[in-house]
């Protein structure tokens, strides 16, 4: 997980505005205290919006990757699924399958928790 950051949206709007209006890079990183480095990623990842904008790309990223994990889980269930043991078999031997599928797959048996 990444640090939070010390400048607001409002901030590094602020910064990369300056560059906007022909401040030189060396001057607005100094007097901002970051590198030049760092004027250069924000102005590539922000470049040209508004504060209201950055949050909102933020949020869209964050939703993203919460939506990414939701698909793997999803996938491994489906995996899981596709391995089930066939309906003929009696029920004691579908609990010893199941319960091994399910320690394979990292879950505990009794609940789909994952260890």
């Amino acid at each position: 997980m990444m640090k939070a950051s010390k400048f607001s949206d409002a901030q590094k709007a602020f910064i990369l505005k300056q560059g906007e209006d022909g401040v030189s890079v060396a001057e607005i990183c100094r007097k901002a205290g970051i590198s030049q480095a760092t004027y250069f990623n924000w102005r590539k990842k922000y470049a040209g919006l508004l504060p209201d904008e950055m949050r909102r790309l933020k949020a869209l990223k964050d939703e993203n990757g919460r939506l990414k994990k939701i698909v793997a889980d999803l996938t491994v269930d489906r995996e899981m699924l596709q391995d089930f043991p066939p309906k003929n078999l009696r029920p004691a031997w579908k609990r010893k399958l199941v319960d091994g599928m399910l320690a394979e797959w990292g879950y505990r048996s009794g609940g789909l928790a994952r260890r």
